[in-house]
């Protein structure tokens, strides 16, 4: 039988409370959680409210400012424009499909490399940037076609939102559009 979701309680004091271990945790035991795929819970230990995305963030937000960041600021600004637009939902969707396609890219990497150096490379890290450092041009190269091929998706998606939208009001006069001002001509 699986095991329930982890539950960890955030308290008012802003501490993490983990009710499967009977003890307090860090956001680094919860990156921890994340990390091992383990499924978790964070809620409000006084309202109950799910908390789970807002630590989630938060963690990433102390690893983008701790290292060496993922986002650049452009992508950040160009994220934050999607708030609020129409295309938000749609935006979501898609960075959640491309960022499963790269994590199912690097489970194929992890493959071959098991196949190449034997069944230790998770354990070794030096092995797996070895590996790495081998396949950079291969990677490179299919990243590459990976983001145009991505690009390219998303192009075929808004010319056939265009074409829906166009057919659906063809019979609504609306000023600058086309079927709208042909009509006026008529007039």
């Amino acid at each position: 039988m699986a095991e329930p979701v982890r539950l960890i309680k955030k308290y008012p004091n802003r501490r993490l409370y983990d009710t499967r271990t009977s003890t307090y945790i860090t956001l680094v035991d919860v990156k921890e959680l994340v990390l091992k795929h383990e499924e978790f819970q964070v809620v409000d230990a006084k309202t109950g409210e799910d908390l789970t995305r807002n630590i989630l963030l938060q963690i990433i937000l102390e690893e983008e400012a701790a290292g060496a960041p993922m986002f650049s600021s452009d992508v950040l600004a160009q994220m934050i424009r999607f708030y609020g637009n129409a295309m938000q939902g749609m935006m979501g969707k898609y960075l959640e499909n491309n960022v499963n396609a790269f994590a199912d890219m690097q489970k194929q990497f992890q493959e071959q490399a098991r196949h190449l150096y034997g069944d230790k490379t998770g354990m070794n890290k030096e092995l797996w940037s070895q590996f790495l450092t081998f396949q950079g041009p291969a990677m490179q190269s299919m990243m590459g076609a990976y983001v145009e091929q991505s690009a390219k998706m998303f192009q075929q998606m808004q010319e056939n939102m265009q074409e829906q939208t166009r057919k659906l009001f063809t019979g609504f006069p609306i000023p600058g559009y086309p079927q709208a001002d042909k009509a006026a001509d008529k007039k």
